[in-house]
């Protein structure tokens, strides 16, 4: 599973080892000994020298693989990718994830979910998160009350049960249930800053799902990408994804005869956002910070994605409702 002391044992590499031996043994012969696995990158030639952040859609398991191949081969530039705490749940799929220099994401939601389960031995209800993931956000956020919420259904041994959650002590005489989990979303965020950080030293490049789930169609945008991209200054390269869902149609990373287009958009600038400038030191995913500037935060991300519409398809563009086709509830945790 994904932990503090996980998190904390990440090493990222120039060259990621992990990633070229992949590339070696199982993308080279599956692209180029099965007849018909067409890559292509449209405006390769348009991304800076320097480390950027690529913007992607996420239609499917697998589709950072081909570009990240390409990037290789064509470019000889290494990427490290955001990926779901979720796929630290299996051992190998995990251990894959960190031989290949990948960045989990922690969220709120795989925190309550996961500690649920270890907890009470069972996946919260849709009921059961729904609440607790609304207490948690009210006693987080400056000028909610979280006094309100009401917590008779959930399970005793959530709030009086001491334990370590995700590898942070928890001791419920001290500290309350909503205190402890955002006590442990923000001990894991300061890391995975730093991994982020990281990553920019090494002169890697990063790639982000700003839609934060898999989705056929287009949704709307989180706004966890601005949050480093603003921070950091970085440039953000938007690439349309398409066809991809048709080439990886199952569980495993084997690609199917078909033909994959990136389209890759003119980058976009710390300066091309100048609109959505917060003229102030702050910590990036802390809740002071998500509840000062979100309007920044969501108004730059709108700008991104609006750049991979663009380059999409039309059977990929936004979803009517700007909602998500993909996983939904618990599911996307754990």
């Amino acid at each position: 599973m994904l932990d503090l002391p996980r998190l904390k044992r990440i090493r990222l590499m120039k060259r990621p080892l992990g990633q070229v031996f992949f590339g070696h043994t199982v993308l080279t012969p599956n692209y180029n000994h099965l007849p018909g696995v067409d890559i292509q990158v449209e405006g390769i030639d348009k991304i800076p020298r320097e480390p950027v952040i690529y913007a992607m859609n996420h239609t499917d398991r697998f589709n950072y693989f081909p570009f990240m191949y390409k990037m290789w081969k064509l470019k000889e530039r290494y990427i490290t990718v955001w990926v779901k705490g979720k796929y630290y749940e299996n051992p190998i799929v995990g251990t894959f994830m960190e031989l290949t220099s990948n960045l989990p994401t922690v969220s709120r939601g795989y925190i309550i979910t996961k500690d649920f389960a270890l907890t009470v031995g069972r996946r919260p209800t849709e009921a059961e998160y729904d609440t607790l993931r609304t207490l948690v956000n009210r006693t987080a956020a400056p000028d909610e009350d979280a006094s309100t919420v009401d917590t008779s259904q959930i399970p005793g041994e959530l709030f009086e049960t001491r334990r370590k959650i995700l590898g942070v002590d928890f001791d419920p005489s001290r500290q309350s249930y909503a205190d402890g989990i955002n006590t442990v979303f923000d001990a894991m965020m300061r890391q995975f800053v730093k991994l982020n950080e990281r990553s920019f030293e090494l002169g890697l490049d990063l790639l982000v799902f700003p839609q934060g789930t898999r989705s056929i169609r287009l949704p709307k945008g989180r706004i966890g990408m601005m949050e480093i991209a603003m921070r950091y200054k970085k440039t953000i390269v938007p690439v349309g994804c398409n066809g991809c869902d048709l080439v990886y149609t199952g569980s495993l990373p084997i690609a199917k005869k078909g033909t994959i287009i990136y389209r890759v958009g003119e980058p976009i600038t710390y300066d091309d956002l100048s609109e959505f400038h917060i003229d102030e030191p702050f910590e990036p995913f802390t809740a002071e910070a998500e509840y000062r500037h979100r309007d920044a935060f969501q108004g730059a991300v709108d700008v991104v994605m609006e750049r991979i519409n663009a380059l999409l398809d039309p059977q990929y563009q936004f979803s009517q409702d700007l909602e998500s086709t993909g996983v939904r509830g618990t599911s996307r945790f754990i």
